[in-house]
């Protein structure tokens, strides 16, 4: 299995076309015939469309504390003052509310301002939109396939945060949908 770093300098020289090109993969399931491990692809290709787009980008690390793990991290980026965790979700299934749940621990150990997304190849049960809806605060924003999509042929995943972002105050809904209208 490749490093992180290897998976990095990998994704490092992908542009736009390229990303199209692999969520065509990630969406038939066929990663590994393109030398990526399960999962590995999703989040390198969510993380390089944000850096694409001009975010500050942290890539996959782990936290540590007295040499134990607390927790993987997928990625966080910084884009037009927001800080914002990132995981992602390649299955063939709708998501459940855990990595939801997850999320929202982690965001506890971080400060207020800090948002997170989560991006699922094949979006999310209904039990999961209704949780995340129901519980404050709504700090976790939920990405699906087809805005994964929308954002890269239209080069606009950053935008595509922030309006989910206003969205999110100027409603109190975590889970709009960046497709309904054309993003500026």
């Amino acid at each position: 299995m490749p490093t992180g770093a290897e998976y990095k300098a990998r994704i490092s020289g992908y542009n736009w076309d390229d990303l199209i090109n692999l969520w065509s993969e990630i969406e038939l399931g066929n990663t590994k015939t393109v030398g990526w491990d399960k999962g590995k692809a999703l989040e390198y290709l969510v993380l390089r469309a944000f850096q694409l787009d001009g975010a500050d980008v942290t890539w996959p690390y782990s936290v540590y504390r007295d040499r134990k793990e607390l927790e993987q991290i997928d990625g966080v980026v910084y884009a037009d003052g927001l800080a914002c965790l990132i995981e992602c979700k390649d299955t063939s299934e709708a998501i459940k509310f855990e990595p939801i749940a997850k999320l929202k621990s982690q965001l506890l150990r971080r400060p207020t301002s800090t948002v997170a997304s989560v991006f699922s190849r094949n979006g999310f049960t209904e039990s999961t939109e209704t949780l995340t809806i129901s519980i404050a605060p709504h700090n976790v924003f939920l990405w699906t396939g087809s805005e994964i999509y929308y954002c890269l042929q239209n080069k606009c995943i950053c935008r595509g945060l922030i309006k989910k972002y206003r969205f999110c105050v100027e409603q109190g809904l975590p889970n709009y949908n960046i497709t309904i209208e054309a993003i500026p």
